[in-house]
């Protein structure tokens, strides 16, 4: 307490009060008698403050006007205050003359000196804060770049079919954790529509977006699309686009790191790097977005898109909605035959707005029938030539075509433009030929060609130029095979890749040869074509496909003009009983299927065919007489199938098929180049030199035991060493028991050699002492397995120890198999199928209700 009273005393003495009080005194008379020299600096003071404003507005307007940026709100608000205050200074300039003139004493009094002091306090206070303000106004930035718009609405015609699909994108986009979405599909199905349908609806939603469209194109180029999207932000003066893309890109992501951003990519071919281009990765944090549209699925993979959404042709119902409002009523409605016509017409899009937009436009001003069919019949023989089709829709299909990375990946896609109008085409299958036209590598082992089919079957997948029907099967879609076939029409190609294609045309004789001349691939395929006749003169023919049809003739000379032919397929022609001598003449020839015919016996002469690669033979089941030395002069065979080829029963003499194959087994041995094969083996002598032969042994896809009466045990080890089956069946071995060489099995399981691998399809029919199936627990990946007559069997292993794909069960005449091995986890297995006889099914016993209930959509009955 003293001491504060202390301090108090001595801050309350007589000669401090008497100093603060001068100070002061001194302080305001200053008001007073600086007032002149106050006023000049102020008037000094605020010239040079209008000054820099000045040399600032210009900078800005240079900026705004040149650069179109805008002028930072620090700036703007530096300038106003500026402006707020020269009304201010002016007001007391306009009073100086009054205010001096009060003035006495040589300045140092005034005649009213409380209004001089007040005005002079004014005058320095505002010379404080005109100072003040001076000091602020330093700006090294006086604009930023700007996105030109929160959204541009972009001109969209009403859509069809898409309501669904966007829906399901809107939700993608307002999820926290998606932050790029990739929309993949074929040319022409509306991607670029489903984006301007979500770019306008930013406009109808509440958000602080801004939205910027970039077109990418095929031809892309990280500097096109960096200028693109600078013009977007602000970036357009060509000193800006004369930066290298390092300097573009840092430009860019400082503008686009302090906004919420939707980038709207439209036709991207390749990954674009966002990073490269400048902008900032979308995340939580930012909230931003990424849409692109894309021709090729993989895109989305390197996009790193967390939404991959494929955008597919239109439903039936749809397709005839959206081709109905392209025609228009009065077309529509002018006559009763038209609207059945017209669907029909709708039909041949397949679903591709593109091509019900375009086709259902020409057709607004068709109002007969005649002009309908007349339609049909272009459409269905020459799809190019329809208006509309060869000028638009068929160029924009082309790009993906023209994009495939290779000739060989392109010579492939054209290939499968020989098949009929949406047939399911078998992978394998295409592969094989592909192999024969030489398209694949040549010298790999099986795999290795294998391996690379499906990897080109995988890139026309991702590029949405072929179709996935099922696991095993591809189709393409009718647009898109009109385009391919378009081009090998003569479109951008040479005439040596020409095709000739009728197929399902209903023919019933050869088309005119005149048409064979320079065609390089004719395919005939699915016709009523019953003879092979005449000398056709094709010197540039490559491959010919008369698969079924109704052939029962082929005459000798009709291969003699046809020196370059390499494939020939006459698969499926069940009258055709004669081989023709006239194929020997095709020296060229490596490819040859003549599976599922009727024919009876191989000619001698064939032996000329030194260049076979191919042969197929399966299920031509009259097929009994195949001379000796005929398969084994085929030393360049490398595929061979012979699966159920030929009749159980074999009494012919000098035919590698008498004595149950085993002469075939014989020659084949002879074979140095074979890499696969499919053969049947119908006795005990055949099956032990085959297994004792390691070259079949290591090239054996498929393997059917027949009518081996005399095999009582089969050792499921002694299979070990096909690591190529994939297909095996037992047939009529009615004595057969199996015995697993369980410590073979194991050992091989343990040292992860694995066995049975590439085992998906089993077949055993007709062994009646067959009692269990449990050995099929070492066939991990087995997809189908049918059973028919085996009167002993009881068990078939559980099957959850299957594969997790697609699976069939098939059961047939196995009365004794009263329990599926399924059990209630059955919501595991993916498209199970199970077919058998309703008596069969209504008598199984089962571990409850609930299984049987979740199987039952699973069965299909089978007819006796």
């Amino acid at each position: 307490m003293g001491n504060c009273i202390s301090i108090s005393c001595q801050t309350s003495s007589p000669d401090f009060v008497l100093s603060h009080c001068v100070k002061c005194i001194s302080k305001h008379t200053r008001y007073v008698s600086e007032l002149g020299g106050t006023l000049d600096a102020l008037k000094t003071a605020f010239e040079e403050l209008t000054d820099a404003k000045n040399d600032l507005m210009r900078r800005v307007h240079v900026a705004e006007q040149q650069q179109r940026l805008k002028r930072l709100d620090t700036v703007q608000r530096w300038i106003s205050r500026v402006e707020a205050m020269e009304a201010e200074v002016n007001e007391l300039m306009l009073r100086r003359t009054q205010e001096v003139n009060k003035l006495c004493l040589w300045g140092c009094c005034s005649r009213n000196y409380i209004s001089s002091y007040k005005f002079g306090k004014k005058v320095s206070e505002k010379l404080a804060e005109v100072t003040d303000l001076q000091s602020k106004g330093v700006f090294e930035v006086v604009a930023e770049r700007v996105l030109e718009g929160p959204v541009v609405e972009m001109p969209l015609e009403p859509t069809v079919g898409l309501e669904t699909l966007f829906d399901k994108v809107w939700r993608d986009l307002n999820h926290e954790n998606v932050g790029i979405v990739g929309l993949y599909g074929m040319g022409g199905v509306g991607k670029t529509t489903l984006l301007k349908k979500i770019n306008n609806n930013f406009l109808e939603t509440p958000n602080d977006y801004n939205v910027i469209w970039v077109v990418v194109s095929k031809d892309h180029t990280l500097e096109n699309i960096q200028n693109v999207l600078g013009e977007k932000i602000g970036y357009s003066d060509d000193a800006w686009k004369r930066r290298d893309s390092h300097q573009k890109a840092a430009d860019i992501f400082g503008v686009l790191k302090r906004r919420r951003f939707v980038l709207l990519l439209d036709d991207v071919w390749e990954r674009v790097d966002l990073t490269k281009l400048g902008v900032p990765l979308p995340d939580r944090l930012n909230g931003s977005k990424v849409v692109f549209t894309t021709r090729k699925k993989d895109v989305c993979y390197r996009m790193h898109a967390d939404e991959k959404v494929e955008v597919k042709c239109l439903a039936w119902d749809k397709s005839w909605k959206l081709f109905q409002e392209m025609v228009g009523e009065e077309a529509l409605n002018v006559h009763p035959e038209i609207p059945s016509l017209a669907q029909t017409v709708a039909k041949e899009c397949d679903g591709l707005p593109l091509a019900l937009i375009t086709i259902g436009r020409a057709m607004a001003c068709k109002t007969t029938p005649q002009e309908w069919n007349y339609a049909i019949q272009v459409l269905k023989n020459s799809a190019s030539e329809f208006s509309g089709m060869g000028d638009e829709v068929l160029p924009l299909l082309k790009f993906s075509y023209d994009n495939l990375e290779s000739e060989k990946v392109r010579s492939c896609f054209l290939y499968c433009a020989l098949f009929p109008e949406d047939d399911m085409i078998e992978r394998n299958d295409l592969i094989d030929l592909w192999m024969g036209e030489g398209f694949l590598d040549e010298y790999a082992d099986i795999n290795g060609i294998k391996n690379q089919g499906y990897s080109i079957i995988g890139t026309l997948l991702h590029a949405c130029l072929l179709e996935e029907d099922g696991v095993d099967h591809v189709k393409m879609h009718d647009v898109i095979r009109d385009m391919a076939l378009w081009i090998v029409s003569g479109y951008g190609t040479t005439t040596n890749n020409s095709f000739l294609v009728q197929t399902k045309a209903h023919l019933s004789e050869l088309p005119t040869f005149e048409k064979w001349n320079e065609v390089s691939r004719i395919s005939l395929m699915g016709n009523d074509i019953e003879s092979l006749s005449g000398s056709p003169l094709c010197p540039n023919l490559l491959t010919l496909f008369l698969s079924r049809n109704s052939l029962c003739q082929i005459t000798d000379n009709f291969f003699e003009f046809m020196p370059k032919l390499r494939v020939l397929d006459l698969s499926l022609n069940w009258s055709l009983t004669h081989f023709s001598v006239g194929i020997a003449k095709l020296v060229t020839l490596q490819y040859l299927d003549l599976s599922f015919t009727g024919i009876k016996e191989f000619p001698r002469e064939l032996s000329n065919l030194v260049l076979l690669k191919q042969l197929f033979l399966s299920y031509s089941e009259e097929l009994d007489v195949i001379p000796e030395q005929i398969i084994s002069s085929f030393s360049r065979l490398q595929v061979l199938e012979m699966l159920n080829c030929g009749s159980s029963e074999m009494v012919v003499e000098d035919s590698v098929q008498c004595g149950g194959n085993e002469f075939l087994i014989k020659e084949l041995q002879h074979l140095k180049s074979l890499i696969s094969l499919r053969v049947s083996i119908k006795s005990v002598s055949a099956f032990e030199r085959f297994l004792a032969s390691k070259n079949l042994v290591s090239c054996t896809q498929g393997l059917f035991l027949q009518h081996l009466s005399g095999l009582h045990f089969l050792k499921l080890s002694s299979l070990i060493d096909l690591k190529l089956l994939d297909e095996f069946a037992i047939c009529h071995c009615t004595s057969l028991e199996i015995d697993w060489g369980w410590e073979r099995l194991q050992h091989s399981m343990i040292t992860g050699a694995g066995c049975f691998q590439k085992l998906g399809q089993v077949t055993i029919v007709h062994c009646h002492k067959l009692k269990d199936l449990s050995w099929l627990i070492f066939v991990p990946n087995l997809d189908i397995l049918f059973v028919d007559d085996c009167s002993a069997l009881e068990e078939i292993i559980h099957l959850n120890k299957l594969g997790d794909g697609q699976e069939s069960i098939n059961v047939r005449k196995c009365a004794e198999l009263k329990k599926l091995p399924i059990s209630s986890e059955i919501t595991k297995i993916q498209n199970l199928t199970i077919q058998g006889e309703e008596s069969w099914w209504n008598e199984l016993e089962w571990e409850d209700v609930a299984t049987r209930d979740a199987l039952l959509p699973c069965f299909r009955a089978l007819r006796n």
